[in-house]
């Protein structure tokens, strides 16, 4: 059976009303004149004012780091040295 695509469809769909779409859309909030005196006042929370302690140590004689993704790696996985220096095994590939 042959269909002309180029042809209008009518669905069911078609017939709603502009204004019966319109309720469905959700309403936006609006500001009012309190929400729009405190826009600047931020407030940081508690988490971004504690202190966190790491351990940061050397590279160590077994390691490299990599001059591609500048990831530290341990020596088993070193797969070439270049001019520029060590690069893993899984940036050579």
């Amino acid at each position: 059976m042959a269909t002309d695509y180029d042809a209008q469809r009518k669905t069911d769909d078609d017939t709603e009303s502009l204004d019966a779409i319109k309720e469905r859309i959700p309403a936006k909030p609006t500001l009012s004149d309190d929400d729009s005196d405190n826009v600047d006042s931020f407030t940081i929370p508690d988490v971004v004012n504690e202190e966190l302690e790491v351990v940061v140590l050397p590279q160590q004689d077994n390691e490299f780091t990599c001059i591609s993704c500048f990831l530290v790696k341990p020596k088993a996985q070193l797969g070439k040295r270049s001019k520029l220096g060590p690069v893993c095994k899984e940036c050579n590939s």
